[in-house]
């Protein structure tokens, strides 16, 4: 969440690990602190997709326009970008990702690992 310019996050987790897939991913987030320098006041159009290991994406692309404007001594200006994700669905075991574009630009990538919990046999739990 943002409070007045602060991000506050609780639970931030890059792996997720499930018996079988697909899986559902019930409430998440993408959060992101972006710096613009003063030659970059004004309009921008940022991008966030998210995709499987084979490029597919798994969910529609997001695009948002921000205005980034400066106060009279300021040299930079920050950002924060909160998207929430309700049911994302992950259909299949591997890396997928999060990329950020501005202006068309990329800028960033974070993972998203998505594996398979050992399965417990019988004789694990025999005494």
């Amino acid at each position: 969440m943002d409070y007045g310019g602060k991000i506050c996050i609780l639970g931030a987790f890059d792996s997720v690990a499930t018996a079988e897939a697909p899986y559902t991913v019930t409430h998440c987030a993408v959060v992101a602190r972006m710096r613009f320098h003063r030659i970059e006041e004004g309009n921008h159009k940022l991008r966030v997709t998210l995709a499987d290991q084979d490029g597919k994406m798994i969910m529609p692309n997001v695009d948002a326009q921000v205005g980034v404007r400066f106060t009279e001594k300021a040299q930079s200006a920050t950002f924060n970008l909160v998207m929430q994700i309700n049911g994302l669905k992950l259909d299949q075991f591997g890396e997928y990702t999060v990329d950020l574009a501005v202006d068309g630009v990329h800028h960033g990538s974070l993972p998203l690992y998505f594996g398979k919990t050992p399965q417990a046999t019988a004789t694990e739990f025999e005494s």
